[in-house]
């Protein structure tokens, strides 16, 4: 029999917390709560969780501290982040803070499980046997490890901060659109209708770990109109 995955919700609205566990157990997943901060940063450094909901807004202890705890302790742990509607703040902390992706409040339920169930696929698939990229003859990318070295400085990545470097440069030989990110990494439908600024935050994350200047990146480069291309300089 297939294990039903284990999900974390941390919320403090009741209303929006009772609807969560009722869709997900609907859907067939496993399902824990915490009503605030500190007993949802505990659970969540528990590391018994597929993946964990995490509203930005709770008492005692927010979600980006929650966030941040659990990426020094796992670099892996799948999060999704619940943030206010008009927030655009909350959402590009979270995500620099390595949150997997958000999904803004009000929510469609249909599109929040589609989330859901992205990140869960994308997180049980591996990365690739040992592959290092040499960026130049000092820095390189070691992608089974998630690590670099840049600059003099060793440097640590995110599962999906390194998704995003693999499938770049798996695809060298020309510039990959936001939208086929979306769909190849973050699982969206191409039929799906929302907006997100997911994929340009974390290109923006990954310039200011391997670029010597980030604004003008000769790396992670932008071809306008067309989208991401990784560009080795040896």
């Amino acid at each position: 029999m297939t294990r039903k995955a284990h999900i974390l919700i941390v919320e403090d609205e009741e209303a929006i917390r009772s609807g969560l566990i009722d869709v997900l157990i609907y859907h067939g997943y496993q399902t824990d709560f915490a009503e605030n901060g500190q007993s949802g940063l505990k659970k969540a450094l528990s590391g018994k969780y597929d993946l964990i909901l995490l509203d930005v807004m709770l008492p005692g202890i927010d979600g980006f501290e929650i966030c941040n705890r659990i990426r020094d302790q796992d670099r892996e742990q799948p999060v999704i982040l619940l943030t206010a509607k008009s927030s655009d703040e909350d959402i590009i902390q979270g995500l620099q803070l390595g949150a997997d992706d958000y999904v803004s409040k009000p929510f469609s339920v249909a599109q929040l499980v589609l989330r859901i169930q992205a990140v869960l696929r994308r997180s049980r698939i591996g990365l690739e046997a040992s592959n290092i990229i040499l960026l130049n003859k000092d820095d390189r990318i070691d992608i089974q490890n998630m690590s670099g070295h840049c600059r003099g400085q060793d440097i640590a990545f995110t599962r999906r901060e390194m998704e995003v470097i693999q499938y770049l440069y798996a695809n060298t030989d020309r510039p990959v659109s936001r939208e086929e990110l979306l769909i190849k990494l973050w699982g969206y439908d191409k039929h799906m209708d929302i907006e997100t600024r997911t994929v340009d935050i974390h290109i923006a994350k990954i310039r200011r770990k391997i670029e010597s200047d980030p604004a003008h990146p000769c790396y992670l480069v932008t071809v306008r109109g067309a989208g991401y291309r990784f560009t080795v300089v040896h």
